[in-house]
């Protein structure tokens, strides 16, 4: 009798420990009360994107820019699950990530405007995958005002990646 009650306690810890190490399934409801999905970027210049929301999660990817913009699609403590531009997902800690909002150019070369229309005078142009950060995204305009690389300007909100769609701040 004592061999299966040991085994018993023995099952039972596994499944505590399991549990403890597994993000429960209502991991997209927000812990931390921000909404979901929503935008940060990378608070450092080297930042792990893990397979699980833990430290004894394998490092999946190395992000390697200041400002690089992830949209966080679900929380599990202090954990974030992420998605790049390009599709990757991860776990980073919520320590790495700022709520200063970058972006990623899309698509092809693309013009930054001084004003925000696509008919006003060419600032800069910027290539794909280039990033920067966004200052503001008024609803009133399909545009939002960026910094690049010394550059400030406007860019169409359909060049980049980096916004949700309908989404405005200032």
């Amino acid at each position: 009798m004592l061999r299966v009650i040991s085994i018993f306690l023995i099952v039972l810890t596994a499944i505590a420990v399991s549990r403890t190490m597994t993000p429960p399934a209502h991991a997209q409801v927000s812990g931390s009360g921000l909404p979901l999905p929503r935008f940060v970027s990378l608070r450092a210049g080297e930042v792990n994107l893990r397979t699980g929301p833990g430290v004894q999660y394998p490092v999946e990817w190395v992000y390697r820019k200041t400002g690089l913009p992830l949209e966080v699609i679900a929380e599990y403590k202090t954990w974030r699950k992420v998605r790049d531009w390009e599709g990757s997902q991860g776990w980073v800690h919520q320590t790495m990530l700022s709520a200063k909002r970058g972006f990623v150019v899309t698509g092809g070369t693309r013009a930054i405007y001084a004003k925000s229309n696509g008919k006003s005078r060419t600032v800069a142009r910027v290539q794909s995958d280039v990033s920067g950060r966004l200052i503001s995204c008024p609803d009133s305009s399909g545009f939002c005002r960026v910094a690049v690389e010394g550059f400030e300007g406007w860019l169409n909100r359909a060049d980049f990646w980096g916004v949700l769609r309908g989404e405005s701040f200032e």
